[in-house]
């Protein structure tokens, strides 16, 4: 069964890509230079007590031999304690997961539904009004640095507008989170009933979301109008026109030759927009886990840095295997 063997070989290929991940992030890490000992101990600590700390943590052991008990702690799912909170890794991002999840969930599905029709419209009329422009957005969208985008936002539309809420969270101050069910204050709290707590998470939403959705959207527009002129430019599409078939049933077709490449783009898309929300994350004081990863490679906290480039490779992982699935099952031959 095609979907079968292709699944065996993405498990074959994870193993050794996983380690290699682990392996490099690890030596990364330790080779920055920052050492948290010092952080850990206190100011006033001895040397002696400085000394005690860094054996618990087997930072006096060799480099191979600290990978050997990180890899082991990791192959039994635990992934250490934060240097900073002092909470358990895996703990920390499953918490704060869900924020993440939910704020690129919304940004890629307005992105994409933006996107995908603006740059089929452009490659089916190119070089028109239509296309000269949304090439511009495109551009423009690749062109803003993300954490500018952010800010603007917030001086635009809170600060001389006063049309959304300041960026600080994922809900008001003034209001307690919903009972926990998904992680997502919106869906937890239409799920509580409590619409005030469900209209705050909504509008604060809305900033984050549209930031990420202008980001996402630029690179779509371009690669849909790419892959869709190349399509039309195909063999079996002249040929179509040739024998006189209406332009409806020829964009038709060039639709359904276009769709797997573009989900194909979309999700490389999406593993590498982790990175970019976590910017947005930091300018919305998010709480998510791109802002919580950022906050512990600025302070040195090795284990949340392990631990988050490890679910990004993950995520990464799964998001390609959903991708693979896709494929497979609307392109048989390529299985």
């Amino acid at each position: 069964m095609p979907i079968g063997r292709m699944l065996a070989r993405r498990l074959v290929l994870v193993v050794p890509l996983l380690f290699v991940i682990l392996l490099g992030t690890f030596m990364l890490v330790r080779l920055s230079g920052q050492d948290p000992v010092g952080l850990l101990a206190g100011p006033t600590a001895t040397a002696a007590e400085i000394e005690l700390v860094r054996a618990s943590l087997a930072l006096d052991q060799p480099i191979w031999v600290q990978f050997g008990v990180y890899l082991g702690k990791v192959v039994q799912g635990d992934l250490g304690a934060s240097w900073l909170s002092n909470r358990p890794v895996l703990a920390e991002i499953l918490d704060r997961a869900p924020a993440t999840l939910e704020l690129m969930a919304w940004g890629v599905l307005i992105g994409a539904g933006i996107g995908i029709p603006v740059g089929l419209r452009a490659a089916f009329r190119p070089d028109r009004a239509f296309d000269q422009l949304s090439r511009f957005f495109s551009l423009l969208g690749f062109s803003v640095p993300t954490y500018w985008l952010g800010l603007i936002m917030l001086f635009v539309f809170f600060y001389l507008l006063e049309w959304a809420p300041p960026g600080m969270g994922r809900i008001s101050l003034f209001l307690e989170p919903p009972p926990r069910v998904t992680g997502s204050y919106l869906i937890d709290g239409l799920i509580a009933a409590d619409w005030e707590v469900a209209s705050s998470a909504a509008s604060q939403l809305i900033l984050p979301v549209l930031c990420v959705a202008i980001i996402s959207a630029a690179p779509i527009i371009k690669q849909t109008r790419a892959i869709a002129l190349e399509v039309l430019a195909s063999d079996y599409i002249r040929y179509a026109r040739a024998q006189g078939l209406p332009k409806r049933e020829i964009r038709a077709m060039a639709l359904r030759n276009s769709a797997t490449p573009i989900v194909t783009f979309i999700g490389t898309e999406i593993t590498g927009l982790v990175g970019t929300t976590s910017l947005i994350e930091y300018v919305f004081a998010w709480g998510g886990l791109g802002q919580y990863g950022l906050s512990a490679i600025i302070a040195g906290d090795f284990a949340a840095v392990q631990g988050y480039v490890l679910m990004l490779a993950l995520f990464s992982v799964l998001v390609f295997l959903v991708v693979d699935i896709y494929v497979t099952l609307t392109e048989p031959r390529a299985a």
